[in-house]
Order: structure tokens, then sequence, then C-alpha cells
């Protein structure tokens, strides 16, 4: 389905909040069809919206808090992979509308939820609940399925009976819901979707912000960081401009990569992220370290004057220092360094120094701490 975000004034003016009863006496074709109209959705107006701003913690849960989600290609469903025999979880509060074994979903459980919306997990091993039970968002209400040696839950999310992106309400990699309000407008046998305010999941891109990360070795000692999937605005060479005068390693051991400018040039953060050190700090002088996701941290010292401080949210460009020559250092540069896991890596691992940009490569990242470019 075609989802626009687009809606005139004039209907937002219009717009009422969803209100379903938590209790129904579902229609046999309730109980027995995945898509179908929501009776009543849209009898007063053509659009209801939902404020997800004032919902509380315990009001929503991810459908698989420790699993690894993965957009579909058609951008209609999640993909969530766990282990074997974990539970599935109630997005929100709601009612079961349909629980039952379905050929080529499996046994699947649709649930209406107060809001409007209604939430469908396919593939489960087991069923826990049945359609008329109410539900509280963080209840089990089913064991995941098998995919070959993991577990898979397939997740949609449904406004009268339409396929939803899921993305526009929750964040897929780390299972945050989007603190925002969202109207949903009928046109014909489809919904438009709007963002009215708050968070929006609008040119996200992948991002090395910490508080953006989810767990990637919670099934596997390793995973792979493609550097091409994070967008210009999560990213940023740190001393724009530079060239490099001393590489990393070489006969001294070089523990970074040394660029220069002039003196008193701004510094900028090469990713987002939380500063975790800004002070003199032995022979790099003033230094500043700013932890990543991942397990990546970025180094840069010898600067003038630093511009942040220790706890200190910073995003991909921000300035953070000028370029000086505090410590050993025998002309204004910055001395750059990269870490994984604690273990330094070559920069130009990840930048490509002459077209100071990052490079189009896709990194395999190990729990051990090792890291290695994809062939």
């Amino acid at each position: 389905m075609n989802i626009k975000h687009t809606l005139t004034w004039a209907l937002l003016a219009t717009l009422l909040s969803a209100s379903t009863p938590a209790n129904i006496k579902f229609t046999p074709a309730e109980t027995q069809q995945i898509s179908i109209s929501t009776p009543g959705l849209f009898d007063k107006s053509k659009a209801f919206s939902i404020d997800f701003t004032s919902m509380g913690d315990r009001a929503y849960s991810f459908p698989l808090p420790v699993g690894k989600a993965t957009l579909s290609d058609k951008e209609d469903r999640l993909e969530i992979t766990s282990k074997k025999g974990d539970a599935v979880k109630a997005m929100f509060d709601g009612c079961v509308r349909l629980a039952r074994k379905m050929d080529r979903h499996g046994n699947v459980i649709v649930i209406r939820h107060d809001n409007g919306l209604e939430t469908v997990y396919e593939n489960n091993a087991q069923n826990l609940v049945q359609s008329g039970q109410t539900v509280k968002a963080g209840q089990t209400i089913a064991i995941i399925g098998n995919d070959g040696e993991q577990g898979l839950c397939r997740f949609f999310i449904m406004v009268n009976g339409s396929r939803v992106n899921p993305a526009t309400i929750v964040n897929a990699r780390n299972h945050r819901l989007y603190r925002q309000v969202l109207a949903f407008e009928k046109r014909g046998a489809n919904i438009r979707i709007t963002h009215i305010e708050g968070e929006s999941n609008e040119k996200r891109g992948l991002t090395l912000d910490p508080d953006e990360e989810t767990n990637p070795f919670e099934n596997s000692s390793s995973f792979e960081l493609d550097l091409t999937q994070i967008e210009e605005e999560h990213w940023a060479y740190p001393l724009p401009g530079a060239k490099v005068i001393s590489p990393y390693g070489g006969r001294r051991r070089h523990s970074g990569v040394d660029l220069k400018t002039k003196p008193k040039d701004n510094i900028v953060a090469a990713f987002d992220g939380v500063v975790t050190r800004s002070a003199p700090f032995s022979g790099y002088g003033n230094c500043i370290i700013i932890r990543h996701a991942f397990g990546f941290e970025t180094l840069y010292s010898h600067q003038y004057k630093n511009l942040v401080k220790v706890g200190d949210k910073v995003k991909a460009g921000d300035v953070i220092g000028l370029t000086g020559r505090t410590g050993r250092a025998t002309t204004e540069h910055l001395h750059f360094e990269v870490k994984y896991r604690g273990v330094r890596i070559n920069p130009s691992t990840i930048f490509d120094h002459t077209k100071r940009s990052l490079k189009a490569t896709t990194l395999v990242l190990g729990k051990n701490g090792s890291v290695k470019t994809k062939k």
C-alpha cells in the first residue's frame, strides 16, 4: 500500500483519538481473518490520531526485547530473530482478536489495541492466549517459532486491516517507540500516515550514537557493519580539509594518524556519541575521548583548547576543540585514534584520508575485539 505524509490542516482540526474497547465480542470473520476492517474506527471521522509522547514505559513493549529486527523489502513487516524458545510479548494493551494456526502463517495472533492499531505476530511455535482475552503491554502471548537454527517472529502493524510500515512507529535497531503524534487517515482502501509532532523516523539512517544501539552479540559472536549505511549527518571527517603528516603504525608504532591544517582550526566529532574524557592526558596534551555504539571510541589530542566536557552528547560534525601543540607535539595538528572494544585500529580502516570520507566497505566486528574488512 502507498503511505503518504500529507494531510490538510482542515482535516487535522477534526482528528479524534482512537478509542476501541478492551473487551470485544468479535464476529466469526474477525476471529478467522488476519486482514479485516475494524468496526467503528472511522465512523465519526476520516482520521484519528495517536499520541505516543504521553505513553508510559509500561504501556509499550517491543515484541522480542532481545531480538534483532530487520525491515522487509516491502517495508510492511519486521523479521525478528532471537533464540529458540524466547517469549513473544504484546506491544500495547489490547484484546486478542485472532489466535489460531493458519496455512503459510503458522500459529498467528492478532491483537486489537485501544489506540486503534492492530499488531500481528506470525510463525509462533505456540500461542499462549485465546481470542477475546485482554492482554497488557509486555505480557507473554506466544513462544517464538523456528527458522533453521534460530527463532523467528514475523511482525506486522495494521490499521483497519491495512498494513503500515512498522518503522514509522518503532526503531527496529534499538526497539524504541518513537515519541511522536501520528495521524491515520482513511483514503479508500489505503491508510495515509502524517507525522504531526515529536520524534520522527525521517532521515535517521544508521548512526553510531550509543543511545541508539542494540546488542549485536546477543545471538552471535560477530556482526557486519556496512559503513555506506551511515548517512552523512551521522559522520564527519575529524579535521575537514586536513592532510596526513604522519600515518598509523610504521617504525614509530604510531597509535593514530596525525592530521594538519592550521593553528586553532576546528576539530569535529567523527560520529554521534558521548564525551568520556576531556582533560590533559600525559603526552597527548589536551585530550578528548568520545564513546560510540558497538564498543567504538575516537580520541582527539594536542588541542589548543577543548570545547566539550565529560558527559556531553555530541553529534557528528559538532566542533569539540581547536588544533594546538599541547603535550608531546612539535607542530599544531590533530592526533586522531580509533578504538574498537578497547583495541586500537587503523583509522584508515574507516576513513579514506585522501577523499576525507567514510570508506565504502563493510566491517566484520567480533565480540573479541577483532575488526576485519569484508571482501
